[in-house]
């Protein structure tokens, strides 16, 4: 926590700038990636392969349908798979894609200023064509979209002068094993916050793969971003994180985790690294080993911590209604921190 806060937007006007900020922000998104909105689902079928295992240690919240003869369904981690599905199913040409409210509980976080049960941002899942399968084509997505975010920060201090904007002009990109030589002394979460304190906002490519020392810069699960296809520099990985440096918070804060998806080889690489064959079995890893799916990039953008980075807020919880354990909610008390 922060000492001596005083929020610089009050409640009224808080609710307004997160109303703002959504309702810009996704429409320049799917401007700048050229995506249309689905409605997307708050649960899946369990057994399908269908949710996310994130990390892939994560547990989903599950419960029996009823109507269904005890089928169960899970909550949702994110939706990288589904929205793979979908634009397969609605056959979505290269160049385009969709986006969603993606709203998650995920039960097993550890909480703190940044993090919730609840969980929402926006998925989304663009066409790319076999050629797009490139470091350089992730790199001008992440500068679409990071435009988009310039541009809603530009709106937002226009809107509420007292704000002043502090995100950096442009993105700075750096592969996770070039990061761990730059601070090999450091750890994984001490490198994002070296990297994004130099530079501002940064995004660190490679996440999942096993770097020079053996060990992984993050944990992701093996079945939908590509972290092992080596590139043309030598180093594995077309996915990343996008991170800024939030001065408030004296922190690095993740904005967004996306990547080029899987293909049939890399699926098969990945699960085999992870020995996780047995996922092969599943529903959307028996779509994706025979080709009915579509090459794909993709990823999500948390909403609460982008309105909390706009608005210029401590907690995660002045954004969004969550559960918080009772020590928390007496330390932000006191700290002058209003969880709603």
């Amino acid at each position: 926590m922060i000492q001596h806060y005083t929020p610089v937007l009050g409640r009224y006007d808080t609710e307004a700038g997160i109303k703002l900020i959504k309702e810009f922000f996704q429409d320049n998104l799917a401007t700048g990636l050229h995506l249309r909105r689905v409605t997307g689902p708050l649960f899946v079928r369990r057994g399908l392969g269908l949710n996310d295992d994130l990390s892939g240690t994560e547990r989903p919240v599950s419960f029996p349908i009823r109507a269904m003869g005890g089928v169960e369904a899970e909550v949702v981690h994110s939706l990288a798979k589904w929205k793979r599905l979908t634009l397969a199913e609605q056959q979505v040409p290269p160049g385009y894609g969709i986006y969603t409210d993606m709203n998650a509980i995920r039960a097993d976080e550890d909480l703190d200023c940044l993090h919730s049960l609840y969980v929402d941002q926006w998925d989304w899942e663009r066409v790319i064509a076999p050629e797009e399968r490139t470091v350089d084509f992730l790199r001008q997505t992440v500068k679409n979209i990071y435009y988009a975010m310039l541009r809603t920060e530009f709106l937002v201090c226009e809107r509420f002068p007292q704000l002043r904007p502090q995100l950096a002009p442009k993105v700075y990109f750096i592969h996770a094993e070039e990061l761990r030589r730059r601070f090999p002394t450091l750890t994984p979460r001490e490198r994002e916050d070296a990297i994004c304190r130099e530079h501002g906002t940064v995004f660190i490519i490679g996440i999942g793969g096993p770097l020079g020392d053996g060990k992984p810069h993050d944990l992701r699960a093996p079945d939908y971003d590509d972290w092992s296809t080596p590139t043309a520099d030598g180093l594995a990985g077309l996915n990343g994180d996008l991170l800024v440096w939030y001065e408030l918070l004296g922190r690095s804060v993740e904005l967004s985790s996306m990547g080029i998806r899987v293909d049939r080889e890399a699926l098969l690489r990945q699960l085999t690294a992870k020995g996780e064959e047995a996922r092969l079995q599943l529903y959307f890893h028996r779509r994706l080993s025979e080709g009915s799916l579509p090459l794909s990039i993709g990823g999500g953008i948390g909403q609460s911590r982008l309105c909390m980075l706009y608005l210029r807020k401590a907690h995660i919880g002045e954004i969004q209604a969550s559960v918080w354990p009772e020590e928390m909610r007496h330390i932000c008390a006191e700290q002058n921190i209003p969880l709603i």
